[in-house]
């Protein structure tokens, strides 16, 4: 009886598990430390990943479980990297070595004009050969500031640049600067991208959105014991919908878990504070002044369970 129990157990930890997307920028490029990770650090990731037991699988195993379905075992890890430099061709050789797929998301712009921090495009091709190439949008704009049209051209240049050097269309989109709302994120559907990635802190459980898909930022001395310790927390907000065109945040209501019955809620700029839930209702009524115009503001439960919303600054956001 008891290894049948086991098994059931097991089952239903893999069922309800969460995956985690990580993200990364440069390799061994000390100029720009903010978005910069070591051979070092990177090897020391890999291997902490190789000796737990974690899976790394491609973005899009991930996307076709979730169309589907299917179990999330907590254990898959997938590994993206932004923008497109050069300096991955340093890293290659190291996924090469441990085996570990990734998808690169490429903005346009620098590859086509040759930027010399950028990849070009024959050596995209040939990583294309190991992983997934996606898009980052032509000229890594701030789409939030963008109007509807100019979200459309940038994103059509992309599209078209990226078909004829490599031959097909991507599916999947990552957010310059990880900014995003609602209007961003519809254009980008209608335009034909099934897989969209954000840049905020929480995992990937069975009821996330294809659309919003949670990536871990990782750069310099990351700590990847306590990224693969984040949970999932599904998250149905109410309020706010929008970046408050008085810059003052008043209102914060989502639904969560019912049995949930506090919660730890954080403003940008505003820490931490501890938050009634009233039948998975969770309502908290003040006054933030937003002093940037990133905002994110985090509900987080027991276990590390994470849900993140992103709040940017719009001069279209009325469209």
């Amino acid at each position: 009886m008891l290894p049948k129990l086991l098994v059931l157990l097991s089952f239903s930890l893999w069922l309800w598990g969460e995956a985690h997307i990580l993200v990364y920028h440069r390799f061994e490029d000390p100029r720009h430390p903010s978005t910069n990770t070591s051979l070092a650090q990177l090897r020391k990731d890999f291997t902490y990943l190789k000796t737990h037991g974690y899976r790394v699988i491609p973005l899009q195993r991930l996307v076709q479980a979730l169309r589907d379905g299917e179990a999330i075992d907590p254990k898959w890890v997938v590994i993206t990297i932004d923008d497109g430099f050069r300096s991955f061709l340093k890293a290659l050789p190291l996924f090469q070595e441990f085996g570990y797929p990734f998808t690169l998301f490429i903005a346009t712009k620098p590859i086509e004009g040759k930027y010399p921090d950028f990849l070009r495009w024959e050596e995209v091709r040939m990583i294309a050969n190991y992983g997934e190439i996606g898009l980052h949008s032509h000229a890594h704009p701030h789409l939030c500031s963008l109007s509807t049209k100019q979200i459309i051209e940038d994103t059509k240049r992309a599209k078209t640049l990226f078909q004829r050097r490599l031959g097909f269309l991507p599916t999947s989109y990552a957010y310059p600067y990880g900014e995003y709302d609602r209007r961003v994120a519809t254009i980008l559907k209608d335009l034909g991208f099934t897989t969209l990635c954000n840049q905020n802190l929480g995992a990937i459980g069975s009821r996330s959105d294809l659309l919003d898909l949670n990536r871990i930022a990782m750069v310099g001395k990351s700590n990847l014991p306590w990224a693969l310790s984040i949970k999932d927390l599904p998250v149905e907000w109410i309020a706010p919908s929008n970046y408050p065109s008085d810059g003052i945040l008043k209102r914060i209501e989502a639904r969560i878990d019912p049995d949930m019955h506090w919660a730890e809620l954080y403003v940008s700029g505003h820490g931490w504070r501890r938050v009634r839930v009233h039948e998975g209702h969770l309502l908290f009524q003040g006054k933030f002044p937003l002093h940037t115009k990133r905002v994110r503001v985090i509900i987080k439960g027991k276990n590390s369970k994470m849900g993140t919303k992103i709040l940017v600054r719009s001069r279209h956001g009325a469209e």
